[in-house]
This record gives C-alpha cells, sequence and structure tokens, in this order.
C-alpha cells in the first residue's frame, strides 16, 4: 500500500468519528487551549522578575594582610525584589579545623531562606579573638551587601556546631563589645548583630571546660583551649572571660535555642546549661534542647525541625498560633 492509499484508507475512518465528535473535539480543544493561555498568564505574573536558585562560592568578605576571608551564598529562587531571612552558618573543628563546605544549615533549612557558609581563621592561623572579629565581619559584609543578593539586613540568624557554636553564642550575646568587634572588613559602620541564635553543643565557659579536659591536664600547652588563646589560659585569664558568651549576656540579647547531646563526652551538656540558666536570668527567651542518648552530633531529623520552626517563629514565617502562643 502506497503512501497516497494509506492516508486515504485513515482518513475513511477517522473521519466519520471526527465529524461526529466534532463538537466535544472543538470544546475540549477550546477549554484546553484557554486553560494554557491563562497558565502562561499566571506563570509570567508570578515568576516576573525571577531569580533562580543560585550558589555563591568564594565571595570574600574581607581581607587580613594577605589572607582572603570567604563566605558561600546560597540562594533560593524567589522573585526578584522580596527580601529573605538569612542565616549564617558557622562550621565547627575545635577551632583548628573544619570550613565552609557542604554545610548542615544549606541541607536543612527550606527555600524561603538564604544560608551564608562562612570561613573564619584557624587558630594556627591566629589566635582569639580573630576567630570572632572574622564572623563578625561576616555579618556586617552581608548586611552592607544584603540588597544585591534579596537579603533582609533586619532577620539574620547565626547557627554554628561545637566549636562554631561557641562562636554563634558570641554573636548573639557580644554585640557592641568592642574588644570581640574588631576592625576586620571594610563596613565598621554596619551592625554585626544578629537576631536568632541556634546554638549545637558549644562550649562557653572555657575555664570550667579546661577543668574537665583531659588533654589540658596531661598536655596544657598542647590543647586546643591552650593553643586558641596563644598559651596558658591563666595568663590569658582576661581574654578567656571574653571568650565566654555568658560573660556577655543581657536583656536585648536575641532569642536561643541550644541543642546539647545527653552522652557528650567532648563539651559537657553542663557549658549548654550553663548558657541557657544565664540567657533565661537576664530574662532573654532560651530552649535548651537535651538530645538523649546523643553524644557530640549526630542529631535525629526532628531536632533538625525543631530548628526550622525556630527560625520560623524568631523571623515571621509562620503565625504565632502555629508555636503555641
Amino acid at each position: 500500500m502506497n503512501s497516497n492509499k494509506s492516508w486515504r484508507w485513515l482518513s475513511s475512518i477517522f473521519q466519520p468519528i471526527v465529524r461526529r465528535g466534532s463538537w466535544f473535539v472543538r470544546s475540549h480543544l477550546l477549554r484546553t487551549g484557554a486553560i494554557l493561555f491563562i497558565g502562561v498568564l499566571l506563570s509570567g505574573a508570578l515568576l516576573e522578575n525571577p531569580v533562580m536558585e543560585q550558589i555563591l562560592l568564594d565571595l570574600e568578605y574581607a581581607r587580613v594582610g594577605e589572607a582572603s576571608l570567604k563566605l558561600d551564598l546560597y540562594i533560593p529562587q524567589h522573585k526578584q525584589g522580596v527580601l529573605l531571612p538569612l542565616v549564617v552558618w558557622v562550621h565547627g573543628g575545635a577551632w583548628m579545623s573544619g570550613d565552609k563546605t557542604n554545610p548542615c544549615a544549606a541541607r536543612e533549612l527550606d527555600d524561603r531562606y538564604i544560608v551564608a557558609s562562612i570561613d573564619y581563621r584557624l587558630m594556627q592561623e591566629s589566635v582569639f579573638p580573630a576567630q570572632i572579629h572574622d564572623c563578625k565581619a561576616a555579618i556586617r559584609w552581608l548586611r552592607a551587601n544584603a540588597s544585591q543578593y534579596d537579603i533582609d539586613p533586619d532577620r539574620i540568624g547565626a547557627w554554628g556546631e561545637s566549636a562554631g557554636g561557641h562562636l554563634a553564642a558570641l554573636l548573639g550575646t557580644s554585640g557592641g563589645v568592642d574588644v570581640l568587634e574588631g576592625d576586620v572588613g571594610e563596613h565598621l559602620d554596619y551592625s554585626s548583630a544578629v537576631q536568632a541564635v541556634c546554638d549545637f553543643y558549644g562550649p562557653t565557659d572555657l575555664e570550667r571546660l579546661a577543668l574537665s579536659d583531659q588533654r589540658f591536664k596531661t598536655a596544657p600547652s598542647k590543647s586546643p583551649l591552650a593553643r586558641l588563646f596563644g598559651g596558658s589560659l591563666s595568663e590569658n585569664i582576661d581574654l578567656v572571660r571574653q571568650a565566654n558568651p555568658i560573660t556577655h549576656v543581657s536583656s536585648d540579647d536575641p532569642p536561643f535555642l541550644i541543642m546539647h547531646g545527653e552522652e557528650d563526652l567532648l563539651v559537657p551538656l553542663s557549658q549548654s546549661e550553663l548558657l541557657d540558666a544565664a540567657l533565661r536570668e537576664a530574662g532573654v527567651e532560651s530552649t535548651l534542647h537535651v538530645i538523649e542518648g546523643c553524644e557530640h552530633g549526630g542529631f535525629p531529623p526532628e531536632a533538625y525541625e525543631e530548628v526550622r520552626l525556630f527560625f520560623d517563629k524568631h523571623f515571621n514565617l509562620i503565625p504565632a498560633e502555629a508555636v503555641g502562643e
């Protein structure tokens, strides 16, 4: 059968069906076309000037001598000009290891948040307070460049784990403390304040921690705590106390969510209990969640859900009644 005969044969079969169903076919096509047309119009209205999801790596937020301090920015898809809250992730690693790659916050927070993951100078590069100086410089840089990245400068949170939890807590309590503000970066006229803090098993009272750290007892000069301050804690006691977030607690501090494993042998639970008690005594909203059976890290999924709820609440992303208020 040649092609012309094939076409005539197929037409003879389907034309009667089309004629009988012409009203249905025409109405169906018109309805489908109308839906598609409306959909295109709506999508254009809703996605006008959309910002596609972006991961911006190695943005320099400051320089110290020849050292370049960098951060990574995770920006979800959103309508351009709509400001999103920012959560700054501060990595752990006993102040001597770790980096900004693969931040927990970018994995666990949803697409209503921008996440910045920051590097800071480690103790082998510079002793304390260089680490908190860098964190504050990163906050100032992010606030100074907020409009460029659709960051809401009034909704910036800090979240860190272990040594990063310590630095996040210090960000929350030490606003305006000159010795900890430092002069790193080019945006010293901007605030380094944060509006909410999540602290995962961070050390706080480093004097007390030294008493429970076997490494400090057996080799004081090689202990991470001694190395952090460049020598004996007793010889640097004023700076050691400045490094304690509890030293700076005041009634105007932002709300805290503190999480700690019940079985943590590296940073004792008592470190978080001390911070929580000091915040509550000052009238600051603080929640301490002790994770039963957990050691240093390795929290269950529901812990991260609590973190999301915490930031959602304090950045007004959910109604108050949804969190029992």
